[in-house]
């Protein structure tokens, strides 16, 4: 079957919402929705392309610095087996105008207010739900260092108001099963319809709390599918867990550790050419974690990283 490589744009407002572009008529699927972008050509790399097509399909610059790599995913039509290269593209010169779509729609994910997407194309729309921040407990981790539990507690509960005054956050609890059920009731007031809760441990738990889930890499191989849950991730510490994590289907998984952590003294760690090189052309985001704040925001999503993970980085 034919390949074909195609770059393509999640160009996304200040606002969050996200421009998509109608298919035209005499086209394959017309008048499916898809990201804006086109083909690879010989000689070209794919954010090469993307530059091009962006001016000739929406009549807008884009300069190639701006083009964040993102998600790298396979899609089989009837016509032939594409593979789609998503970039992420938040600066541009111009107004978008379609010059080859019938249409153009900004949509704030996670609504779909347009007609069918393109089949490639849904998956990729469901992680633009994913916030830029995880807030990862560390209730534990107070405890341990002396704190009493009613402390432990106010201080995580600041740490959320605190990640959450910088937008979405996505909280990853990671205590032990009587202390995640209290911390998820304390927490879960103070979340938003935009952030999400996801819970370490196991599946049945994760259910009865209402919370997605995060897997531990070594739960990664004991797996025959993945859980039903709406969102599940794991966290990866090479390319292999990540290799699985794709092939489970999962939503995301967490990349580690970035640089050296209090938490993990004897692992080695990546930097962001190590952290780059794993996650290049992952086909699920991919967060970065491991001596990281919300500071460092900018550095991971050059690197490929859809946002960071941290414990400390909240705390006062």
């Amino acid at each position: 079957m034919k390949r074909v490589d195609v770059a393509a744009a999640v160009l996304r407002r200040s606002d969050g919402s996200v421009l998509l572009g109608q298919r035209a008529e005499g086209t394959f699927y017309p008048g499916y929705w898809e990201f804006p972008g086109g083909k690879v050509e010989p000689g070209e790399t794919p954010a090469q392309a993307l530059v091009r097509e962006l001016a000739e399909e929406l009549e807008i610059g884009v300069a190639p610095e701006d083009l964040l790599p993102w998600v790298v995913r396979e899609h089989v039509y009837p016509h032939a087996q594409v593979c789609l290269h998503f970039f992420r593209v938040q600066h541009w010169t111009g107004e978008p105008r379609a010059r080859v779509h019938a249409a153009l729609a900004w949509v704030k994910p996670p609504q779909q207010t347009v007609a069918s997407m393109l089949p490639a194309n849904g998956p990729v729309w469901k992680f633009l739900a994913l916030p830029p921040r995880m807030l990862v407990s560390g209730v534990t981790a107070l405890l341990e260092a002396g704190e009493s539990l009613a402390v432990a507690l106010e201080r995580q509960e600041a740490a959320l108001v605190r990640a959450r005054a910088l937008g979405p956050v996505l909280v990853q609890v990671r205590e032990p099963a009587a202390l995640a059920e209290a911390l998820v009731r304390r927490l879960r007031p103070h979340l938003g319809p935009e952030d999400l809760l996801v819970l370490n441990g196991e599946v049945e738990a994760a259910q009865a709390l209402g919370t997605g889930l995060h897997l531990p890499q070594r739960r990664l191989a004991a797996l025959s599918g993945r859980p039903e849950l709406p969102w599940v991730g794991a966290s990866a510490h090479g390319v292999d867990a990540l290799r699985r994590a794709e092939a489970l289907g999962l939503d995301y998984a967490v990349l580690g550790p970035v640089r050296s952590t209090r938490s993990h003294p004897g692992a080695s760690a990546l930097g962001w050419q190590g952290f780059r090189e794993i996650a290049r052309d992952a086909a699920i985001p991919v967060y970065a974690i491991g001596g990281l704040g919300p500071e460092d925001l900018e550095d991971a999503r050059r690197a490929g990283a859809h946002g960071v993970a941290a414990i400390r980085a909240w705390w006062d």
